[in-house]
Parts: C-alpha cells; structure tokens; sequence
C-alpha cells in the first residue's frame, strides 16, 4: 500500500498540486497589481488549498467556529503537524488571513513583491523591526485582516506540540488583538515531516474560544504563550 502511495503522490499529486500552484499563482500576482488589499489573493489561496484536499482525499471537520465574531481581526495561533497544515487552515477558516514570513522570503522574484502587497509581513526573525511590526498589525485591525501563526516556528517530526516562541504573542498582547487557539489534529498522518508520500485521510481543526487579550493585566508574553500552548496540546495529544 506505500509503494502504492508513493506512486500516487510522484506521478499524480505533485504534478496536480504543481498546476494549481502555476496556475493560481500567476492569477494572484495578476491580481495584486489591481488590489492592493489582497483580497483577490486570499481568494486564490483559498481555492489552492480546497483543490489541493479535494485532489489528495484529505476531509477536513472543523469545530469551534461559532465562537467567533465574523469580520473581526484575530490572531490564530496553531500547531504546525505537517505541511498539510497550511491548505487545512486556509480552506477552513473564513477570515482574510495573513501570515509573518522570513524576510528572506523578500529576496525570491515576485514572491518577495507579492508577500508585501497584499498584507503579509516579512521580518528578521534574530533582529525584529518593532515599530514596523506594530505598524502592520494596526493596518490588519483597520483592514478587518487576521494573522495566522505558527509559534513552534517548524513542523513537528512526531506529531507533539514544541516550545510556543513568545514573539507573536508580544504583538497580540501590544497591540490588543485576541488570539485563538487551534488545534490540527490528524494531519501528520497524511505527510509526515520529511517524507514524500501523501496518503488521504480526515484532519481536524478545533477552533477554541479567543483570548481577549485586552483585559490582560500585567502578563509575560513567555507565559501567555505557554497559557495557550496547553489549549492547544491537551486536544492535539488526544491523537497519540
């Protein structure tokens, strides 16, 4: 059945996905020379990760959303399984979303340009810029944009939840922007970090209640940060 699967995935889901990829691709960057706000873009993000899970077999079940307010900016804050991760939450949730890239993104050919753009933010991930970090995160509250975010800043090897990185949730706490909690279970079992094959299978996504992170008083973003990390790994492990 692997060998069936590594065939599958060779010969049939890279091409496929690689297609969607150029095609969509080449539409969004068309489309951000007219729309500055990136809403165009999200729509082709969002129509790259449904085909990308329609094309692989992945169902997704989504919990939690009615927690949510519509139009309001969020920072979501998950755990990072697998690279099935990113079409999971991009399909999944309806916000406009845009994610804090490393600045060394900037430097790929129309990447770079694109990213900018349309509202993501590329930073120095060792020497942050502060003041154009906060700047950004009142254009996404002024633009009704929300930030989605990876704190464990890689993909986990076996499925367990690593240390949250504290930056993302400074900018939450300083800028009052609640944050939520999600949890992705399931997807490290349709491409485990470091392997080519993609095998169909469900993936949950566990929307939790946000953190109003305004009535915070006095609060470490190191602590906040482990605050939300156990949200997040006590459903995650559930999966073990």
């Amino acid at each position: 059945m692997s060998s069936l699967h590594w065939w599958r995935t060779v010969f049939f889901l890279i091409p496929a996905i690689g297609l969607y990829t150029i095609i969509l691709g080449t539409l969004s960057l068309g489309l951000s020379l007219f729309d500055k706000r990136g809403y165009g873009t999200h729509w082709c993000a969002r129509t790259w990760a449904w085909l990308i899970l329609r094309t692989t077999g992945v169902k997704v079940d989504v919990e939690g959303l009615e927690r949510l307010t519509p139009g309001r900016t969020y920072v979501f804050v998950s755990n990072h399984q697998s690279i099935y991760d990113i079409p999971v939450i991009f399909s999944s949730l309806p916000y406009q979303l845009r994610i804090i890239a490393k600045r060394s993104l900037g430097k790929i050919p129309f990447l770079g340009w694109h990213l900018r753009r349309t509202g993501h933010m590329l930073v120095d991930r060792n020497r942050p810029d502060q003041l154009a970090v906060f700047g950004w995160a009142s254009r996404l509250t002024s633009g009704g944009l929300s930030l989605i975010v990876f704190p464990e800043g890689t993909r986990s090897l076996d499925g367990g939840i690593a240390r949250f990185k504290g930056g993302s949730f400074h900018l939450a706490l300083e800028a009052g922007i609640p944050v939520v909690p999600v949890s992705i279970i399931g997807s490290r079992h349709i491409m485990l970090k470091g392997r080519l094959t993609v095998q169909p299978g469900r993936v949950k996504l566990l929307v939790h209640e946000p953190i109003e992170t305004s009535l915070l008083v006095n609060v470490a973003p190191r602590e906040f940060a482990e605050q939300v990390r156990e949200t997040v790994r006590k459903y995650v492990e559930l999966d073990f």
